[in-house]
C-alpha cells in the first residue's frame, strides 16, 4: 500500500520507533526508513529519494541543521518537506531553522496528534490524494489534531510545597519535566548517566508509563540541558494511599556526546552537593 517514503532521523532509537509507529498507524501510504544521525541519513538520501524527512536537531556526527543545509543544496530535495523534531524549542533556534528552509518545527515531547497534524500540513494535497487512492482517509474528529501548546520559554520551577516532608532537605536541584500536554514541577532526588528520579506533588498532572519526556536541568552558567527520555516508573513516596508526593523515574535515551557531557557535569555537581 505504501506510496510515499519518509526518512526518520534521531540518535535515540526510542524516539525513532515512536515516530515510525505514529506514521505507520495514521498514514499507511507512507513507508518509513530510519537513521541514527545526519551522516547516515545523508548516505541514505544520496542512494534513494524520500518524500518527507522528520529529523532531530542535536545528533552526533551531523546535526539536523547541518543535514537540512545540505539537503536544500540538492536539486531533488530543495522542496521536499523537512520537519525538525527537537527539544530545542527556544525562539532563536526556531528562527535559525526557518532561515535554513525547515518546513515545520515540532517540540519534544510530542503527541501522535501533534506529529500527525504537522505531517498533514507539510504534505498537503499529495498525502490526501495518496490516502484517497489507497481507500484510507485523513478525516477525523477535530480534537484528534489538537496540538499541545508550544513551550518556547522555560521558567525555573519552584520547589514543591512540603518538600522537606518528602525527604528533600537541604540543597535541592530543581527540574522541569515536560510531556506532550503537561509540565511537571519537581525536585531531583537522584540522578546518574542513565536515569533521573524526581519527586513531585501529587496535585499535578502525571504521565503514563513509557510516555515521552524531556527533562530540563540547569547545568551551570545559565545553561539548560534538555535530556530526552521516557517514563520508567511511577511510585508513591509514602506507603499511604493519600500520599502527597509521587516519585517519577525517567530513563534517558540521548546518545549525543554533548548532552552526555552536560549530564556528567550535572551528576558530579549533584553528588558533591548531596554528600
Amino acid at each position: 500500500m505504501a506510496i510515499l517514503k519518509a526518512l526518520v532521523v534521531d540518535d535515540a532509537s526510542f524516539v525513532r520507533d515512536l515516530v515510525k509507529r505514529t506514521v505507520r498507524q495514521r498514514f499507511p501510504v507512507i513507508e518509513t526508513t530510519d537513521a541514527p544521525n545526519g551522516r547516515r541519513a545523508q548516505a541514505l538520501m544520496s542512494r534513494s529519494n524520500f518524500d518527507l524527512v522528520l529529523c532531530d536537531w542535536e545528533m552526533p556526527e551531523m546535526s539536523g541543521l547541518e543535514l537540512l543545509q545540505w539537503m536544500r543544496q540538492q536539486p531533488q530535495y530543495q522542496k521536499v518537506p523537512f520537519i525538525m523534531i527537537t527539544s530545542r524549542g527556544d525562539k532563536d533556534h526556531v528562527i535559525e531553522a526557518v532561515k535554513e528552509g525547515v518546513s515545520e518545527y515540532l517540540s519534544k515531547p510530542f503527541s501522535p496528534e501533534g506529529l500527525s497534524k504537522k505531517i498533514i500540513k507539510v504534505m498537503g494535497r499529495r498525502l490526501k490524494e495518496s490516502m484517497d487512492r489507497s481507500g484510507a482517509s485523513l478525516d477525523s474528529p477535530a480534537d484528534a489534531f489538537r496540538e499541545s501548546a508550544a513551550l518556547l520559554t522555560q521558567k525555573r520551577a519552584a520547589p514543591p510545597a512540603g518538600a522537606e516532608r518528602a525527604g528533600l532537605r537541604g540543597t535541592m536541584s530543581l527540574a522541569s519535566v515536560r510531556f506532550s500536554d503537561s509540565t511537571l514541577k519537581s525536585v531531583v532526588k537522584d540522578i546518574n548517566l542513565t536515569e533521573v528520579r524526581v519527586i513531585a506533588r501529587r496535585d499535578q498532572q502525571f504521565p503514563g508509563i513509557l510516555d515521552q519526556a524531556v527533562v530540563d536541568i540547569e547545568v551551570g552558567d545559565g545553561q539548560v540541558a534538555r535530556l530526552n527520555g521516557y517514563v520508567h516508573q511511577l511510585q508513591a513516596v509514602d506507603k499511604r494511599q493519600d500520599t502527597d508526593f509521587v516519585s517519577v523515574t525517567i530513563r534517558f535515551v540521548d546518545e549525543d556526546p554533548k548532552k552526555l557531557e552536560d549530564l556528567s557535569r550535572f551528576v558530579a555537581t549533584f553528588r558533591a552537593a548531596h554528600r
